[in-house]
C-alpha cells in the first residue's frame, strides 16, 4: 500500500480558507479510499475521488445509522454530524417518510413566498451596511449579511418567532462548535427542549411553516415522535443555515480575490449569477471533513474492504476538485463547462433544501453585483480567521468600496 495510505490524522491542514490541503490531490491519485483517524480519535475511511464519492452517496449499503451505535466511530466533538443517527432497522423507511414530510416546505408556492422575503432581507441588510460605511472605511460583510440572512430565512421556514431568533442562532452555533471551552452537547439539550416547547405552542395555532407541518404529521401518525421531529429540524438547520453562511463568505472571497470574475458578474448580474453560484457550490469548501456514513455490510471498493459498522467519510470537498472530473479543477471558473457537482450530495440523499440555498445565493450575489459593483476586500487573506465550527468559514469578512 502506498505510503500516503498510512493512517492519517484529520483534519488535514489547509493553507487558507479557500484552498484544501495539497495532500488531497495525492490521496485522490494514490489512495482514494484511505484509512484515517478522525478528530475525535476514532478510525474511519476517507474517500476523496469524485467517482467513488458519487457512487457511495447513493449506495444503500451505507447509511447514517449503525448496527451498534455505542461502538461507532465518532467524527468530532461537536453535537451535530458527529456520529450515527436514526434507527438501524428502519433507516431507509424513516428517510423516505422524512422526505415526504418535508417536501411541502420546499414546494414551488413556499419558494415563491420565500423569494420575495429573501430579496427584502438582502436589501435591508445592504441598506444597513451602506449606512454603516458612511461613518467608517470598512464594514463586516459576515456579520452584516452572510450570517444573519440564512438565520432569518431558516427561522422563517421553520416557524421560529422573530423574538427567539437570536437565541436560536446562538444555540445552533454552540452545537457546531469545536472550541474546547464550550459544551456543544449541553447546547443540543437546550435546542431539543426549545424545539419541543415551540412545537407544543404551535399545536393550537398551526401556520405555513415546517414545524407546523410536522405537528400536523404527528397528529396523523402517533408513531412519529418529537425526537424524530427535532432530528429533522437539526438537519434542516445545518443544511440550510451553516453551510449557506459559509458559501456566501467563500463566494465573496473567490470573486474578490479574482477581480476579473467579479467584474464580469457586475457587468451582467442576472445573466451570470446562476453559473457563478454553481461554481461557488462546487469549489467552496466549508469545513474540513465530509459526509459521515457507516457500512451496513462488508463492501469492497477497489482493493479496499470496508467492514460492516466501519465509518466512511465522503469528502465532497475533495471530490469536487478532482482533476479527472473537472478540467483545471482547482480554478474558480464560472465559465467552465457544467458538470454535476456534489455540493448538494447525490442520489436519495440529495439535499432537499437545494432550491432554497440556490435562491438565497442567487439573490445575494446578483444584488451585491448590482448595488456594490466596487466592492473589494479590506484585509489580506492571511488575516482572516477561520470559524471554530464543523462547517468552518470565516469569523469576519471586512470589505469596503
Amino acid at each position: 500500500m502506498s505510503s500516503v495510505a498510512e493512517r492519517l490524522q484529520l483534519p488535514l491542514p489547509r493553507p487558507n480558507v479557500l484552498d484544501l490541503a495539497p495532500l488531497y490531490e495525492v490521496l485522490r491519485r494514490e489512495a482514494p479510499v484511505a484509512p484515517v483517524t478522525t478528530p475525535a480519535g476514532d478510525p474511519a475511511w476517507l474517500v476523496t475521488r469524485y467517482d467513488e464519492v458519487r457512487t457511495l452517496l447513493s449506495d444503500k449499503r451505507f447509511g447514517r445509522s449503525h448496527p451498534e451505535p455505542e461502538r461507532a466511530s465518532r467524527v468530532s466533538t461537536a453535537a451535530v454530524q458527529d456520529g450515527p443517527t436514526g434507527n438501524y432497522e428502519t433507516e431507509e423507511a424513516d428517510h423516505a417518510r422524512m422526505r415526504r414530510l418535508l417536501t411541502p416546505a420546499f414546494s414551488a408556492k413556499r419558494m415563491r413566498m420565500l423569494t420575495d422575503h429573501v430579496q427584502e432581507l438582502v436589501n435591508g441588510y445592504l441598506d444597513q451596511l451602506i449606512a454603516e460605511r458612511e461613518s467608517g472605511d470598512v464594514v463586516d460583510l459576515h456579520s452584516g449579511l452572510a450570517f444573519p440572512l440564512p438565520v432569518a430565512v431558516i427561522c422563517q421556514l421553520l416557524g421560529v418567532p422573530e423574538s427567539d431568533r437570536e437565541h436560536f442562532h446562538s444555540l445552533s452555533s454552540r452545537m457546531a462548535t469545536l472550541a474546547a471551552d464550550d459544551d456543544p452537547h449541553r447546547a443540543r439539550e437546550e435546542f431539543n427542549s426549545y424545539m419541543t416547547g415551540l412545537a407544543e405552542s404551535k399545536r393550537d395555532d398551526l401556520g405555513e411553516d415546517v414545524i407546523s407541518d410536522l405537528v400536523r404529521a404527528q397528529d396523523e401518525d402517533e408513531t412519529y415522535d418529537y425526537g424524530e421531529m427535532i432530528r429533522l429540524c437539526v438537519g434542516l438547520l445545518f443544511a440550510g443555515h451553516e453551510t449557506t453562511v459559509n458559501r456566501i463568505g467563500l463566494g465573496v472571497l473567490f470573486l474578490l480575490t479574482q477581480p476579473e470574475h467579479w467584474k464580469a458578474l457586475t457587468a451582467d448580474p442576472s445573466g451570470r449569477v446562476n453559473r457563478t453560484v454553481e461554481e461557488i457550490m462546487r469549489l467552496g469548501a466549508p469545513g474540513d471533513l465530509g459526509l459521515l456514513r457507516y457500512a451496513h455490510t462488508d463492501v469492497e471498493i477497489g482493493d479496499v474492504t470496508i467492514r460492516r459498522g466501519e465509518a466512511v467519510i465522503l469528502s465532497v470537498n475533495a471530490a469536487n476538485r478532482d482533476e479527472t472530473a473537472y478540467a483545471d479543477a482547482e480554478a474558480f471558473d464560472p465559465d467552465r463547462e457544467e458538470r454535476t457537482h456534489l455540493g448538494f450530495g447525490h442520489g436519495a440523499h440529495f439535499c432537499i433544501g437545494a432550491s432554497l440555498a440556490r435562491t438565497e445565493l442567487r439573490i445575494v450575489f446578483e444584488t451585491l453585483a448590482q448595488r456594490l459593483p466596487d466592492l473589494r476586500l479590506a484585509r489580506e487573506m492571511d488575516e482572516l480567521e477561520v470559524r471554530p465550527t464543523i462547517t468552518g468559514g470565516v469569523t469576519s469578512l471586512p470589505v469596503t468600496w
